[in-house]
């Protein structure tokens, strides 16, 4: 809006929704009720949440060709996992196996059955739209991360005291804040780009992450205790971000087709430094 758009916003209305003054606010569910997206035009349409092929469908039925130039946000997740690190957006996909048998419209969204998901709502994003747009970032981080997978370690270490941290520290890790990545978007949308883009700053470790955080966060008493984290990988949320005993290539892509274009990436500690004031200013 600062850019002189007219924003129209579509959501379910169920969580708490801010920076909204001055959208047009439309409410329904993408699973069952489009019909507000049923009249109306629109110059570009940004899709940040479709996981399963048919909610693609559903919308491009919904927008009947009225929704302008379409992106869709996608993740690296649609990548193998043993691709070769610096793997750009040519690099191989994962196996759709996982999916076999199960009902794609209601199945668990698994991490074995995410990528694969969103590998066949891409198919059918080329399949409704001429020309879209297809971003596939990394870790998205920043303020108002609903995942709190970054947020939760910006809040030990500002915590302080002893906050274990798993070994082993040298997994890849790979992020790309979201005030970046929504720049990167629209500044797209009013060139009308089209094509895939990996989305991402470059690939550091997750013990640089840790200690980035600390530096920005930290306080005197803060001590970072470095444990074997074998024994916890299948442990969910106790070490979130960190890939496990193994170093995932799809955390060191290349997005230099990306950066070609214009894309931005401030510093790490900028990021930290924001999501600990957005957490300060969350109720309690």
């Amino acid at each position: 809006m600062s850019r002189g758009h007219h924003v129209t916003v579509f959501h379910r209305g169920v969580a708490p929704a801010s920076g909204l003054d001055g959208a047009v606010v439309i409410k329904g569910d993408r699973d069952s009720d489009l019909s507000a997206l049923e009249s109306g035009e629109w110059d570009a349409t940004v899709d940040v949440c479709a996981y399963r092929p048919h909610q693609v469908d559903l919308v491009a039925d919904a927008l009947g060709g009225r929704g302008g130039h379409h992106a869709f946000i996608s993740t690296v997740s649609v990548y193998a996992g043993d691709i070769a690190p610096g793997g750009d957006e040519t690099s191989r996909f994962v196996d759709l196996d996982a999916l076999s048998g199960l009902d794609l419209a209601t199945c668990e969204i698994t991490d074995a059955a995410y990528g694969p998901l969103k590998v066949l709502a891409e198919q059918r994003v080329h399949a409704r739209y001429t020309d879209p747009l297809i971003i596939r970032p990394t870790y998205v981080l920043g303020p108002r991360d609903y995942t709190m997978r970054f947020p939760t370690w910006i809040q030990r270490i500002a915590d302080g005291g002893v906050v274990e941290v798993p070994l082993p520290s040298d997994v890849a890790f790979q992020y790309i804040d979201v005030a970046d990545q929504a720049q990167f978007i629209v500044d797209q949308l009013e060139r009308r780009t089209s094509g895939i883009f990996n989305t991402a700053a470059p690939s550091i470790t997750f013990e640089q992450m840790i200690n980035t955080v600390a530096a920005v966060v930290g306080g005197p008493d803060l001590e970072l205790r470095w444990v074997d984290g074998a024994d916890s990988d299948a442990e969910s949320g106790r070490y979130p971000l960190w890939s496990g005993t193994r170093s995932e290539t799809v955390l060191q892509i290349d997005a230099s087709a990306a950066f070609a274009l214009g894309l931005t990436c401030r510093p790490l500690a900028e990021t930290a430094r924001e999501t600990l004031d957005w957490l300060n200013s969350q109720p309690s």
